[in-house]
C-alpha cells in the first residue's frame, strides 16, 4: 500500500505543476483544474517520490510537481504495475493504469538542466474510472492486478 505525497496541477501543458495538497478526480476526465485532464488514456500522471529522490541525488533541487506529475506517491512500485491494474486513491476514487512511461518528444526543462528526466521511464498514467476527492496523506491501494494470459 502506498500513499499520496502531493497533488499537483498546472493550467498549461509543458510546465511544472504546483502542489495544491488536495483535489478532485473526475470520472473519465482526470484531475479537476489540470491542463492534461480530458477524455483520453493519460488523464492523470503518477510519479514516485523515490524516483524524484534519484534526481535529487544527482544534485538537482526538485520536488513534487517538478516533473509535471499530478500525483506524487510513496511506498508503491509504480513501474511494476501492469497495464490494467486498478488502484483506489483516497476513499472513493478508482483509477486504471493505462500507460507505463512515455516518449519524451521534446526535452523538458529538467532534462535541459541535468541531462536526464525520470518521468519518461518511471512515471505512469491512469484513467479515472470513478471520481472522488484526494489529498496528501491518502492511501493508494492496489485493488486488482490483471492476470497474464497463458499461451499454449
Amino acid at each position: 500500500m502506498g500513499r499520496i505525497v502531493a497533488v499537483c496541477t498546472s493550467s498549461k501543458k509543458g510546465e511544472r505543476k504546483k502542489n495544491i495538497s488536495k483535489g478532485m478526480l473526475i470520472t473519465e476526465k482526470g484531475l479537476e483544474g489540470d491542463a492534461h485532464a480530458g477524455p483520453w488514456h493519460r488523464q492523470v500522471s503518477l510519479l514516485a517520490i523515490e524516483s524524484i529522490r534519484k534526481m535529487q541525488d544527482k544534485g538537482l533541487s526538485v520536488g513534487p510537481g517538478d516533473f509535471a506529475e499530478n500525483i506524487t506517491t510513496e511506498g508503491i512500485d509504480l513501474i511494476a504495475l501492469p497495464i490494467g491494474t486498478k488502484l483506489r486513491l483516497g476513499k472513493e476514487a478508482l483509477g486504471e493504469v493505462t500507460q507505463i512511461g512515455k516518449k519524451c518528444h521534446s526535452r523538458c526543462a529538467i532534462y535541459e538542466m541535468v541531462g536526464d528526466c525520470v518521468m519518461p521511464r518511471e512515471g505512469i498514467f491512469i484513467r479515472v474510472l470513478q471520481g472522488g476527492p484526494i489529498e496528501v496523506g491518502d492511501e493508494i491501494e492496489i485493488i486488482e492486478i490483471p492476470q497474464k494470459e497463458v499461451t499454449k
